[in-house]
This record gives structure tokens, C-alpha cells and sequence, in this order.
């Protein structure tokens, strides 16, 4: 699937077999830079969603895949990973087209994606068990086997990354997928399921169902016969799939919405807080999860840091992502720009200053394309809705605090809990904020980096279960108890 002027026709995979849409129900994806049509995409039916599941639970059922060895399965996702590196040009130049982001981030995202795979392709040929002495004459052990079909929903904020960071410990610990990518950005997903049936993944292991959420990621999420289901997403559509989930009790992983704080007090080192914080919040066009969405800055150097923040903003140039000259790129949908200009007016009108940007770019041919200016707002306050509720777009907001408990409770005053940082000169102050901080992926004098050895999720209304390190391949296994009796005679509990 070469990168071309013409539109990429994508197609299912089901059984090991590629699909064109059987309806006339077809998805147009657009570039978001330029509006240009870039692909069609099948819409699929419950009832090829429905077929998808089968295979992926018989080819589980089968032992094809769950049955080989933990070797044998590291050898295939190092295989992966060397096909992404392979075609990492091409990946990120797909990533860019259907996303918007810039090239640079987009080739950050696929290298880290060939890592994630050999991640966990070193992690399950780790040495690992645990045997347990009992007060009996019993041997008590523990082993982790495989969910079974694993159905994995995905965004499309970092559509190949957050698609491996399930895909990647999901085969890792030998089960089958089902798999959906986002409606706006699913070639990279065709092309990564290239890569994985190029290696020689058996037949059935991995299932490509692109469609609505409202049939494919519905079927996926309410079906007995998929075991776990893992989703990336708003934290409004997460609640559905909870309930739609509970009909057998499936296994859940939902990572979800952000607002998350970056504290800064005034022993910090300035210019490294605020290039931290242009970065928590302007990377991936501040279309990310854990974006530092709300600054909280000590009293005493609040006007300097505004001063100084609003500056740098406005110098960031967003553009198309294939321009080299562009620092921020597109908003990925208008559905989404819409969105954030939207709560931009919501800002205004509860008060709130507008320190810069606040509009649409049309400029220099952005006209054809969704960008917003980096768009800064000071004199907030809590109740807001534009501090409370997640925009997920470049729109930040800046509070001033007191002392490290007004810090504190500022941080902490919302219903998410999916990241945080704090940057000051003074460890143990530091270490005092960020311990009370009510979040799973925090920061000490930095914001935003992840790494694939260290777990990722939130508190909270932002989600349940983590992704990465040894938690996100725990996300996709079962815990079974072993007990051997090594004392074999009958247990005499009733009268011979």
C-alpha cells in the first residue's frame, strides 16, 4: 500500500482474508491539512463484526497462537518491529495524511511503536512465577495465561501508536484481536495488519473490522464471546462501553479523558517550566489525552510566566504536517475544531481573558485546512467549563495559587485524574505536591514523555487498567492458581 496522489482503497481483514465493504456504506477519509479525499474505508456490519469474533474466538480456541511458546511469539513481534522500522517513511508520511500532525512527531510515534513491539517481545522471555508456601503438604503456584479474544478500540489522536500499545502485549500473551481503528485515521491500521499477516501470524490471530463505533465498537463491546475489551477514548462513549460490557462480565481496559494540571512554583526553573508546558500542551496539537491542559503557577511569578508563555505561543507556526516549517499541525476533523471553537466562546462568555490566539487559522492557504492558533486563557476559574471539562484541542488555561494546599486542591478539582507535574528547585517539595497529586502518569520538572517499560492510566474518571510495562501485558492475561497435592491419599473429611 504505497504512498500516492490517488485514494487508498482499504479493505477488512477477516480469517486471514481481505474484505471490500459489503454495503454500499462507505467511510470517506479526508487529509485534515487540506480537506482532499485520501482513502475509502468499509463500514462493516454487526454482522461481519459478529463473523470477525468468531474466527478470532475459534482461531483462539484452536491453540494456534496461545499454544506456542513464549520464544516463538517474541520471534514474530520482533519480526513486526522490524517491518515498521522498515517502512517507517511510509508509516509516518500515512500518519501524517489522515491525522494532521507534523512529520516529526509522526516519525516519533512509529519508532516508538517497532519499540513497543520489542518490548514486549523481551518481556515475556523473561524468566517469571511465583510458588507460595501453604500449611499444607502443597505445592501453590501461580501462572498467567491469555485472555482469549481481545477486542481493542482505538483513537485517532496517535492512530499506529495507541493501536500497538494494545495490539503489541495483546499477541504478546496469546490472544486473538479483534481490531477497531478510529473512523478518521484507519490507514496506518490497514497497514500495520499488512505487516503483521506479511510475518506470518497464523490465520484468525489478528482481525481488522473498521466501521461506526455505534456497530462495530457496540458488536465488540457488548458480544459473550469477546473476553476482554481494551478502548481509548472519550470518557462519555468509555461509560457505554462499560455498560455494554457488563452482559458477561468481560474484562475492561478503558483509558480515557484528561484535564490535567501542571503545577509551577516559583523556585522552578522558568524557561525549562514554561518549554515544558508549551510542550504539555501544543504537542499532537494538544489533541492528547494527557495534555497539561490547566497551568497552576505560584502567585509570585504568575504575571512574569503569562508574559513569557503568551510569547513563545505565538510563535509557534502551525501548518501542514508535510511542511517541515510547521511546528503544530491540523485539528484532525471539523466535527473537532468545531468543538474547541465552541468552548473558546464558552471561555469568553464566563469571563475568562483571552491572552492570545482564541481563532481559526485561514492565512496562507490554511483556509482549506482545521487549524487554531495556540490559544492561551488567564483569569479562570475553577467552575469554568473550560478549566472542567476536557476541550482536546491547543487551548490552555492558567491559574495563579497561593501555597502548596491551594496548589494542591486546584489540582486535584476536577473529575479526571490522568496525569500531572510539578516543577520546582526544592526535592522534597516536589515530592510532597506530586504524592497528592490524584493522577496515574505524573511528572517531576518535565511533562509528557512515556515510555514503553513504565505503566500509563489514570484515577478517576479517566479510565481503568493501564497500558504499557509489565501492567498493560497483566491487562491481557488471566491469573490462575495451581495447587499440587504431594501428599496423595484420600482427604478423610467424611467417614469411610
Amino acid at each position: 500500500m504505497a504512498v500516492t496522489s490517488t485514494i487508498i482503497e482499504l479493505k477488512n481483514y477477516i480469517g486471514g482474508e481481505w474484505r471490500q465493504a459489503m454495503g454500499d456504506d462507505v467511510n470517506v477519509v479526508i487529509n485534515p491539512a487540506n480537506q482532499e479525499v485520501i482513502a475509502r474505508a468499509p463500514r462493516a456490519t454487526k454482522e461481519e463484526t459478529e463473523e470477525a469474533i468468531l474466527v478470532a474466538k475459534t482461531a483462539f480456541e484452536s491453540g494456534i497462537w496461545s499454544n506456542m511458546t513464549t520464544y516463538e511469539r517474541a520471534a514474530y513481534l520482533n519480526k513486526i518491529a522490524d517491518k515498521i522500522e522498515e517502512n517507517l517513511d511510509e508509516l509516518a508520511m500515512l500518519e501524517v495524511m489522515d491525522n494532521g500532525k507534523i512529520k516529526t512527531e509522526a516519525e516519533f510515534d512509529i519508532a516508538d511503536a517497532a519499540g513497543c513491539f520489542r518490548y514486549y517481545a523481551g518481556l515475556i522471555m523473561a524468566p517469571e512465577g511465583e510458588t507460595y508456601q501453604v500449611p499444607e503438604d502443597v505445592q501453590a503456584m501461580v501462572v498467567k495465561e491469555p485472555v482469549g479474544v481481545a477486542g481493542l478500540i482505538v483513537p485517532w489522536n496517535f492512530p499506529m501508536l495507541m493501536s500497538v500499545w494494545k495490539i503489541a502485549p495483546a499477541l504478546a500473551a496469546g490472544n486473538t484481536i479483534v481490531y477497531k481503528p478510529a473512523e478518521s485515521t484507519p490507514i496506518t491500521a490497514m497497514k500495520l495488519v499488512e505487516i503483521i499477516e506479511e510475518v506470518g501470524v497464523p490465520k484468525g490471530v489478528m482481525n481488522l473490522v473498521m466501521g461506526k463505533g455505534s456497530v462495530v465498537g457496540q458488536t465488540i463491546a457488548e458480544s459473550k464471546d469477546v473476553d476482554l475489551v481494551s478502548f481509548t477514548g472519550s470518557t462519555e462513549v468509555g461509560r457505554e462501553i462499560m455498560k455494554a460490557a457488563a452482559g458477561n462480565l468481560k474484562k475492561i481496559s478503558l483509558e480515557l479523558g484528561g484535564k490535567s494540571p501542571n503545577i509551577i512554583f516559583a523556585d522552578a526553573d522558568f524557561e525549562t517550566a514554561v518549554d515544558y508546558a508549551l510542550m504539555g500542551i501544543y504537542y499532537g496539537t494538544g489533541q492528547v489525552c494527557s495534555a497539561g491542559s490547566r497551568i497552576l503557577v505560584e502567585e509570585g511569578i504568575y504575571d512574569k510566566f503569562i508574559e513569557r508563555f503568551v510569547e513563545r505561543a505565538k510563535q509557534i507556526k502551525a501548518g501542514p504536517g508535510l511542511d517541515e516549517s510547521s511546528q503544530m499541525g491540523a485539528i484532525n476533523s471539523e466535527a473537532q475544531l468545531n468543538t474547541i471553537l465552541k468552548y473558546i466562546e464558552i471561555g469568553k462568555q464566563e469571563g475568562a481573558k483571552l491572552a492570545c490566539g482564541g481563532h481559526r487559522l485561514t492565512e496562507n492557504g490554511l483556509d482549506k485546512g482545521f487549524f487554531i492558533a495556540p490559544t492561551v486563557f488567564v483569569n479562570v476559574t475553577s467552575d469554568m467549563r473550560i478549566v472542567q471539562e476536557e476541550i482536546f484541542g491547543p487551548v490552555v488555561t492558567i491559574q495563579s495559587f497561593k501555597d502548596e494546599e491551594e496548589a494542591i486542591k486546584l489540582a486535584n478539582d476536577t473529575d479526571f485524574g490522568l496525569a500531572g507535574g510539578v516543577f520546582s528547585g526544592d526535592g522534597a517539595k516536589a515530592m510532597r505536591v506530586i504524592k497528592k497529586v490524584r493522577a496515574g502518569i505524573t511528572w517531576v520538572n518535565s511533562f509528557g514523555t512515556t515510555y514503553n517499560e513504565a505503566p500509563w492510566g489514570g484515577y478517576k474518571q479517566s479510565g481503568i487498567g493501564r497500558s504499557l510495562g509489565t501492567y498493560g501485558l497483566d491487562d491481557f492475561q488471566e491469573i490462575k492458581q495451581i495447587n499440587i497435592n504431594l501428599d496423595v491419599q484420600p482427604a478423610g473429611w467424611f467417614p469411610n
